[in-house]
């Protein structure tokens, strides 16, 4: 099998013959690769010294780039405060909603309360309650009222002061 087995350089082929062979099998597959349009490929290379360039400044565009900037800075400020706004009021209206609910709520617990005094006051209730703890109706009598007369319940009363009696000497 050894003996079967050649090169190119064995045949008398150098280099720049199988270069030569490489690129003819190259051409020769392009334009199917190509789809029948057949260019050809040149690469040149170049190398530029861009070392020595010095840009020089340009005041009109500056002047543009400041403007622009001045009036995006103001366009950005301006949305942002519109934000700060907005989601200011959607917080207030949060906390409005929290309000209402807390006064919701407390007006319900005032009206139980209201409610339990008005079940805990009944007449009837405390009368039950007295006869549990042994106590009976006043008899007639027993409740004395203060002077009133009929004419005086309008007039204003004044405050009256009685000395005390004088000890026995």
């Amino acid at each position: 099998m050894a003996a079967c087995t050649t090169t190119y350089n064995e045949i008398g082929h150098g280099w720049p013959a199988r270069v030569a062979e490489r690129n003819a099998a190259l051409l020769e597959q392009q334009p199917l690769r190509r789809r029948g349009v057949r260019t050809p490929e040149i690469m040149l290379t170049r190398h530029f010294d861009n070392s020595r360039l010095v840009k020089t400044p340009d005041p009109v565009r500056l002047h543009q780039m400041s403007i622009f900037s001045a009036a995006l800075f103001v366009l950005f400020s301006l949305v942002m405060f519109y934000g700060l706004q907005h989601f200011s009021a959607i917080e207030g209206s949060y906390h409005l909603e929290a309000e209402k609910q807390l006064r919701n709520q407390l007006r319900e617990e005032n009206r139980q309360l209201r409610l339990t005094e008005a079940e805990l006051s009944q007449p009837s209730r405390i009368d039950g309650l007295a006869r549990q703890m042994g106590m009976a109706a006043p008899q007639p009598g027993q409740v004395v009222h203060g002077e009133m007369h009929p004419d005086l319940m309008s007039a204003p009363v004044m405050a009256q002061v009685t000395p005390p009696p004088s000890p026995a000497r």
